[in-house]
């Protein structure tokens, strides 16, 4: 990262605005923009999110808005109602009430005198859901947005639900939500009633994971701000970007897919970060690409930003299995639309042991690279196919493999029952690369597994978009999942997942209306796997990796089944991107990443980081533990001393499919001389054949001495999950 200290415009930076909400609600703004915007209004871009502006965010946040604004924008950064310094409560995310004081901020920028009256709205995460959501609903003086790591889609793409089956990070951030809407504001900046704000937001918590598993369907829970629902509502120009590592690498090519508006998409290497902050690296000169969008869009500049592909996007190299990796080899290549013409798809059937690859699908299947829906089914919406067993599910070994001959596959079948072991080395549904936290080594993972792999490759293959599996199955019990995993597998053995993807087999045909699978019947279904762009060297194999179980990343199904998968109609689809199509660009397209100067911070404590995977032989327990402490730090520029302290353990004994259990925990600590606040916040989730089961706990303390706590206690339908 460049800092950069002279910018074209000198700017002004005003720490604490309020702008009023029609009933009555003051919501807390920082604003930095041009000096000469007193004179010369310019365009307002507003950033609007959950996560404290005036300390655990202002890092990150001093690095990019004053950048823009000293290139000619009003920069607005505001807390969302309940959380920083803004008044009310938060009770939920992205609700209408979210979306509506979202529209009164634009209004309210857009009339103030240094605001020329056009807006823009940026972010990443839950600042681009909002982005995205409002743009939606089409406020007047909204002109353009740049969003990063984002989706669509709140039911089928999102932390919540993958394939109808529960992620794991859904208690975790409800864990995080937990935490940050339970935080007090600053006496310093809202005075005397501090107190008051901060006990209407302890009185109002309730852990948001109850209503995320009161709604295991896509209903109208999840529709609502959903721009699947309606890809037309989107009527205003898209600058969106991701990353390979991130949870969020479907959005951006179904955006491009689906959307009728000017759009450009970049997805790099990156985890959940925004893209000139990149890891795993090369990070890119985001801001300048940003602002080259703000000047095309809000000031009618005419600087070629909409020149060159519509898509960009790096092409991954091999490289060996790591929970980390601070740089990924690669290449930029580039699309001039999505569907692109330069990805075809490749068959390889399931034959034995082995990926077989059959014709090359030809022109009808082009632009078939992320050619499913959010939910997971067929883009043409092809219900699975259900036909009479050819035979009963076969007795076998997890991941037993039954020997074929030839490539004839009539009457083959392959059995699965995979160990609740099956999982620990997944890494994280969306990676923050901090702890150490993509897949490992995937060797272990495949001992639980159904396995196929191709023969050494003769020439190196690129694949670019979203790889599917079709699979003839039959399963032992009603409700049954499977985990699909694609591997790059080296000469020496080590295996680097490359994508995955998850299916809750009672939501084969329907997320709104899953149905129970019936016992010895089978099944036609279709598993899409994660977008992702990666060339398989020359001497390497392909490998396709079956599983039943996927734990912690996905929780468990009520009891473990035998899945029997025929090889006649079970096949791998890759999306391949031939090495003699053009790359559409040359070199590095983005210049070096620069922004301005963070504040001074002071380390008071030192961090922790853990990721720990342990199990024991005695009682069979296993455990995944995660630790991320940022430690005491003071913001010097505002005096605040902060601490923040996150904990995830995710258990299991043997394969006792009641016995998993996740909690996380939360403290989170605010003081300077003669105020000293904290929050402790714990969820645990377990679950039996029928129910999940949530227990939490809230406590608040002031200068040491516990002034609020609450526990809950409730039960919840799995309702086929």
């Amino acid at each position: 990262m460049r800092y950069v200290d002279q910018l074209p415009l000198a700017t002004r930076e005003e720490r604490h605005v309020t702008i009023p909400m029609r009933d009555g609600v003051q919501l807390s703004a920082r604003i930095w923009r041009p000096v000469s915007s007193d004179q010369e209004p310019v365009p307002a871009i507003l950033e609007y999110i959950p996560y404290r502006k005036n300390d655990l965010t202002s890092t990150r946040d001093a690095i990019h808005h004053p950048y823009i604004a000293g290139h000619g924008y009003a920069c607005v950064r505001v807390d969302i109602r309940g959380t920083g310094e803004s008044g009310g409560v938060l009770r939920d995310e992205y609700l209408e009430q979210e979306q509506q004081d979202a529209e009164e901020i634009l209004a309210w920028l857009a009339e103030q005198p240094w605001c020329d009256g056009t807006t823009g709205m940026m972010g990443i995460s839950w600042g681009a859901f909002a982005a995205l959501q409002v743009a939606a609903r089409r406020p007047p003086s909204l002109g353009a947005i740049v969003i990063a790591s984002f989706t669509d889609d709140r039911y089928a793409d999102d932390m919540h639900y993958l394939g109808g089956a529960m992620l794991s990070d859904n208690l975790a951030e409800a864990g995080t939500m937990f935490a940050y809407a339970t935080c007090p504001p600053d006496p310093r900046i809202v005075g005397n009633h501090w107190r008051d704000m901060w006990h209407e937001r302890l009185d109002a918590a309730e852990p948001w994971i109850l209503d995320w598993l009161r709604h295991p369907r896509r209903d109208g829970y999840w529709r609502h701000a959903s721009l699947s629902e309606e890809y037309s509502a989107l009527r205003c120009p898209v600058l969106a970007s991701s990353g390979w590592a991130d949870g969020y690498s479907n959005a951006v090519t179904r955006l491009l897919r689906h959307v009728d508006v000017p759009r450009k998409g970049l997805i790099g290497p990156w985890s959940h970060k925004l893209p000139h902050l990149g890891e795993p690296g090369p990070a890119i000169g985001y801001l300048q690409e940003v602002v080259r969008w703000w000047d095309h869009w809000l000031k009618g500049v005419d600087n070629g930003v909409m020149d060159g592909p519509m898509l960009q996007a790096w092409m991954q190299e091999s490289v060996p299995p790591s929970t980390s990796y601070e740089e990924r080899p690669g290449r930029w290549v580039g699309e001039p639309g999505w569907p692109s013409p330069h990805v075809r798809e490749e068959t390889h059937l399931l034959r034995g042991n082995s990926l077989v690859p059959a014709a090359v699908h030809g022109d009808e299947a082009r632009g078939g690279a992320d050619g499913v829906r959010a939910d997971g089914r067929a883009a043409e919406d092809r219900p699975a196919e259900v036909r009479p067993s050819g035979s009963r599910p076969a007795e076998g070994r997890a991941g037993e493999n039954h020997p074929s001959k030839g490539l004839s596959a009539e009457g083959r079948v392959h059995t699965v029952q995979s160990p609740l072991s099956v999982g620990q080395f997944a890494g994280k549904w969306a990676s923050y690369n901090a702890p150490p936290d993509l897949p490992y080594d995937q060797r272990e993972e495949d001992g639980g597994s159904l396995v196929f792999t191709s023969d050494p490759l003769a020439r190196t293959t690129e694949i670019l978009g979203s790889p599917r599996v079709e699979l003839e199955v039959e399963s032992s019990e009603p409700v049954a999942q499977i985990a699909v995993r694609l591997s790059d597998v080296a000469p020496d053995g080590r295996a680097t997942r490359v994508t995955y993807g998850v299916l809750n087999l009672t939501h084969r045909d329907s997320d709104d209306s899953p149905e129970p699978l019936e016992p010895g019947r089978r099944y036609r279904v279709r598993v899409p796997l994660n977008g992702v762009a990666q060339s398989f060297p020359a001497g390497h194999r392909v490998r396709l990796s079956l599983s039943t179980s996927y734990w912690p990343l996905v929780w468990p199904a009520p009891r473990p089944s035998m899945l029997s998968v025929h090889e006649e109609g079970s096949a791998l689809v890759l999306p391949v991107r031939p090495l003699d199509e053009p790359d559409e660009v040359s070199g590095s397209p983005f210049g070096e990443p620069e922004g301005c100067a963070p504040p001074a911070v002071t380390r008071l404590t030192e961090p922790e980081q853990q990721w720990t995977v342990t199990r024991s032989l005695v009682d069979y327990r296993s455990a995944l533990d995660i630790v991320k402490d940022q430690g005491l730090q003071r913001y010097e520029e505002n005096g605040i001393e902060v601490g923040l302290r996150a904990c995830e353990r995710y258990t299991s004994t043997a394969d006792d499919f009641t016995s998993p259990s996740g909690r996380t925990a939360w403290t989170m600590r605010f003081r300077r001389e003669g105020w000293d606040v904290r929050i402790e916040t714990s969820t645990v989730l377990t679950s039996d054949g029928d129910d999940f089961l949530v227990d939490a706990t809230l406590d608040g303390y002031e200068d040491g001495r516990r002034t609020f706590s609450r526990t809950w206690n409730e039960r919840i339908p799995r309702d086929h999950a």
